[in-house]
């Protein structure tokens, strides 16, 4: 069964998810503090940079979802993709619309 999720759900989603992986790296960190066996601290370490890659990844999420609410009505994510990836104009054609170098 596929559950669509609105825009509020998807952000009380993030931010419920935020709060559990703040809780886990406070948690791992204590760990480190309390640890001297370099073997402990260095899988300590590990799980707290996968938790905040967890983290900026349920910000995107969030983020993506506010863009849908700003695009245009009934516009699918393919659509907002497909607009927000057009090719920059390079080289004469930058200079020819007065952009210049960037």
């Amino acid at each position: 069964m596929l559950m669509r999720m609105t825009q509020s759900a998807v952000q009380d989603w993030s931010a419920r998810t935020q709060a559990k992986l703040m809780a886990k790296i406070d948690a791992l960190w204590a760990a480190i503090e309390a640890s001297d066996d370099p073997a402990v601290i260095r899988k300590a370490r590990d799980k707290v940079r996968l938790c905040g890659e967890l983290a900026a990844a349920a910000r995107k999420v969030a983020a993506i979802t506010g863009l849908k609410k700003a695009g245009p009505a009934g516009g699918s994510f393919a659509a907002l993709v497909e607009a927000a990836s057009e090719p920059e104009p390079r080289g004469l054609d930058r200079r020819k619309s007065g952009r210049g170098r960037l």
